[in-house]
């Protein structure tokens, strides 16, 4: 399981990652340690991972994650064909509203990102609404602009910039990216 201390979406985001052994998604593999992980840190402590609905939930978050992936993508500009994987940026904005809508109180995403609030007594699925409307914050608030794509080689995720000179999601994609840059660079022609 692969967790970064990012803000929650992004959490959510990188249940998918990649390495030399292939793609891998946390949501599929180890979905409940996932989910009392996160369900810890958001403070949503009576999450059922384990009961029969698991498998449903599992499909459920998967959908929201291939949203917000979507979202990110449009945001960053994201070069990358397997962050997008051609899902229609309407249908990403409506699937992270409906689960947003979740929750008793909620935002809605309008794009290009503007923030809507609206209220309902009815909660359900409170931890897809809290990743769903930190989703939208994060899409709307001041660290919209900070979201990046990591580009290093092979590399699917994203995070959260802090105010430095942060390219990469982690010190070993930073290496690897630097390591392929050399490699063009000394490389002899073919």
């Amino acid at each position: 399981m692969l967790l970064m201390g990012e803000p929650l979406p992004i959490e959510l985001m990188n249940t998918v990652w990649a390495d030399r052994d292939g793609i891998h998604d946390a949501l599929t593999d180890e979905f409940g340690a996932w989910v009392a992980a996160i369900g810890a840190r958001a403070g949503v402590l009576e999450l059922p991972a384990a009961a029969s609905g698991a498998s449903r939930s599992a499909k459920r978050l998967r959908t929201l994650r291939d949203a917000m992936r979507r979202l990110a993508a449009e945001q960053t500009s994201d070069p990358r064909d397997i962050a997008v994987d051609g899902t229609a940026l309407s249908w990403a904005v409506a699937t992270v509203n409906e689960a947003a809508a979740a929750a008793p109180a909620w935002t809605e995403l309008e794009w290009p990102a503007r923030r809507v609030t609206r209220t309902r007594a009815v909660s359900f699925a409170a931890l897809e609404g809290l990743l769903a409307a930190q989703m939208i914050d994060l899409l709307t608030g001041e660290q919209r602009d900070d979201l990046r794509a990591c580009l290093a080689p092979g590399c699917v995720l994203y995070f959260v910039k802090p105010r430095n000179r942060r390219e990469w999601c982690s010190t070993g994609c930073g290496n690897r990216a630097r390591a392929a840059r050399h490699y063009q660079r000394h490389r002899s022609p073919a």
